[in-house]
């Protein structure tokens, strides 16, 4: 029995590694600006979601983000949508792009929530710092909830993305990082 729990202790240590490893090779590809490769990670069905948030009174924090069945969001795209943005970027001619920013993501805090077959569910912090031009800094703070896919050809996949910063007000003139 000890031999058991053992055992499944150290497989699940392993998952932890490996899900760090491919969240924190992620983002360098991100930071790097290696938006084709990084596309690839995503799987064909991802729902990359980012609900807008509220301030709202105690009690009511089930109304804080954003519904993406009802209202509208930062992001509610698929893959096609987040494929048409790497491909508007890469071109040089995206006008929130050029010149391009200088984009740091740290990725922090990642716990495994839940492990359904090939589908992992995982809770993550992160940190992005964007600079642009001489002087426009922005800083994007929050927590990710994932779901990665594993597929036995390419490796893990990102099935499902919701991201929520913590604040309600953006404060940056736009959005043209991905998280």
């Amino acid at each position: 029995m000890a031999i058991d729990t053992t055992q499944q202790a150290i497989e699940r240590l392993l998952l932890e590694r490996e899900i760090e490893q491919f969240l924190y090779h992620e983002a360098e590809l991100l930071d790097e600006r290696r938006f084709s490769e990084w596309i690839d990670l995503i799987a064909d069905d991802v729902h990359y979601h980012m609900p807008i948030r509220r301030n709202v009174k105690f009690g009511e924090q089930a109304r804080e983000n954003s519904d993406a069945d009802s209202e509208i969001s930062w992001f509610d795209e698929g893959k096609a949508t987040l494929a048409g943005r790497v491909r508007q970027i890469n071109t040089g001619l995206h006008w929130a792009e050029e010149p391009p920013s200088r984009v740091c993501h740290v990725v922090s805090n990642v716990q495994i929530l839940d492990v359904h077959g090939d589908e992992v569910k995982v809770k993550s912090r992160f940190l992005v710092y964007r600079n642009r031009l001489q002087d426009e800094v922005d800083l994007f703070v929050g927590k990710r909830e994932d779901i990665l896919r594993r597929d036995p050809i390419t490796g893990w996949k990102v099935a499902k993305r919701t991201i929520v910063l913590d604040q309600n007000v953006l404060l940056a003139k736009n959005i043209t990082v991905f998280f």
